[in-house]
């Protein structure tokens, strides 16, 4: 067991828990009569408030307010986003989560039990007994009646399926949206992860994403693009940030000329561009695109399902629903590359579009000349999305919603599940829609390689290569700088050199056998 999950209590011996509880609120209070400030903690986090105040663009960002190119949008489709928030019972994210303390969820990031969930479309709650026919849970399973005693006995520190149970599967499906994050990570192969690996390091996810009165830090709104660090790592120093760095320091290769020369490219490259040459691995695939505009399709009237993928560990994949059109996956996947200052600017709906581009959902700066930049990998997820043709603007619509006569994957009319979310909203809507491309930019920084795997010169420093696109680096026969020049004409004159000096002793060598 790692040594993240040892604990200091047994919770199986506390009086209080060994009850039979009727509701995860019920749990939360038992906990909270000990852990009296965990609950206004968790309600001050980001996991609590999804809502992150951007002090440098100063927007309000965050999942209640962005939009992306997944599952769109979660206003109007509470029950089912909220099923992976870290509380019990938000149905309305245009109001702040519920205030009650108890309406917290403990068991989410601490039950140990293995069989604690949640229902994928009942804003937070686990399904209890009797479970309802069909139900299923936040990563696609059949539900079961989970035992809240059972799970409230079992706390402990996060482990890796705590985490991936909302994280792997966020978006709609396992690894559909980081790209490196999947169900993979929760027992991986040495090849997969070398930090969540049981022959590796064996972390869980709070080794690195540290935390500090339930606040965990690393955010993809405003990401540590570079951390320079102490080449000293002495008791005590800082090991606070989700960085390579902070355990690694900015000095990480052995003090050989290759080591000094490679730790000279930690101030221009994010160790995770030589350290993860692919994502989206073992076993699992990453969504690489999703076409909206494709669902709706009927067969005999009748919505359908097509699973046309099947990817490296047996499981096949959706390539068509009705419900969510196209879909294509790919797996081992390179990256892509671009410099990256750790700031990313989300649009919103209320900017105007291009419609003979794709709409950048979120973009990032950086450049060569920014000592706090560095090349970074990426993934990019394409995406067809609809927005409005008369007001150029990008548009919510309503998808789940069993029970009401405007979700889109009920009754399968765009019109109706846009104009239903555009009102729900109160934002302004034409009644003219369409769909247009979109791309969206997530930082690669899971499934770190062993290091015989990292990249080597020629991955980056040839013709065609990783960095044959990115300005700043040394390209042969890109960069005919004239230093790179005059470098290359002073190297052809000494080979000269040598090459006639070895003429002259071979003309003027004497002939015959001379002994000294």
């Amino acid at each position: 067991m790692p040594a993240d999950h040892a604990s200091t209590a047994d919770h199986s011996k506390f009086e209080i828990l060994q009850q039979d509880f009727a509701s995860g609120p019920e749990v939360t209070a038992a906990c909270l009569s000990c852990h009296t400030e965990a609950g206004n903690q968790v309600r001050d986090s980001i996991h609590w408030t999804w809502e992150y105040e951007d002090p440098i663009l100063e927007l309000a960002l965050g999942k209640r307010t962005v939009f992306n190119n997944f599952c769109g949008n979660v206003a109007s489709n509470e029950a089912r986003c909220t099923s992976c928030h870290v509380g019990y019972g938000w149905d309305d994210v245009r109001e702040a989560p519920p205030e009650q303390a108890n309406a917290v969820d403990c068991l989410a990031c601490h039950d140990r039990s293995g069989q604690y969930t949640k229902l994928n479309d009942a804003a937070g709650h686990p399904p209890l007994d009797p479970v309802p026919e069909g139900a299923h849970t936040i990563t696609g399973e059949l539900a079961w009646a989970v035992d809240l005693s059972k799970a409230a006995q079992s706390v402990g520190a996060p482990g890796r399926e705590n985490c991936l149970s909302c994280h792997a599967y966020g978006g709609g499906g396992d690894n559909v949206k980081h790209g490196d994050l999947s169900s993979a990570l929760i027992a991986p192969d040495h090849g997969v992860d070398v930090h969540m690996s049981a022959e590796g390091a064996n972390f869980t996810c709070t080794s690195c994403h540290v935390s500090e009165a339930h606040k965990v830090d690393g955010s993809r709104y405003n990401v540590h693009a570079s951390d320079p660090h102490s080449a000293e790592m002495a008791p005590g120093a800082r090991r606070d940030v989700t960085t390579c760095q902070s355990c690694h320091t900015d000095s990480p290769h052995d003090a050989t000329i290759t080591g000094v020369r490679l730790n000279t490219h930690a101030e221009t490259l994010a160790c995770q561009t030589c350290h993860i040459p692919e994502y989206a691995k073992g076993g699992v695939a990453a969504k690489t695109m999703w076409d909206w505009s494709a669902a709706g399709q009927m067969r005999d009237g009748k919505p359908f399902t097509l699973k046309e993928y099947i990817q490296g560990d047996g499981t096949a994949r959706p390539t068509y629903t009705s419900a969510k059109g196209i879909a294509e996956y790919g797996e081992n996947l390179e990256p892509e590359y671009a410099w990256f200052d750790g700031q990313l600017d989300y649009t919103t709906r209320s900017e105007v579009v291009d419609p003979d581009q794709p709409v950048q959902v979120n973009k990032f700066g950086g450049d060569p000349d920014d000592p706090n930049a560095r090349i970074w990998p990426f993934r990019v997820m394409h995406g067809r999305q609809a927005y409005d043709t008369e007001l150029m603007t990008m548009l919510a619509s309503h998808t789940w919603g069993p029970e009401t006569d405007t979700a889109f994957w009920t009754h399968f009319d765009w019109q109706k599940a846009i104009t239903a979310a555009m009102e729900y909203l109160d934002e302004p809507y034409s009644g003219k829609f369409d769909f247009i491309d979109t791309e969206m930019h997530w930082p690669i920084t899971h499934m770190v390689a062993p290091a015989e795997q990292a990249l080597q010169c020629e991955s980056c420093h040839a013709p065609n290569a990783r960095m044959a696109g990115i300005s700043g680096v040394y390209v042969p026969g890109r960069d005919w700088q004239p230093a790179t020049i005059l470098g290359l004409l002073i190297l052809g004159a000494a080979l000269l050199g040598v090459t006639g000096h070895r003429l002259v002793l071979l003309v003027s060598k004497p002939k015959g056998n001379h002994h000294g």
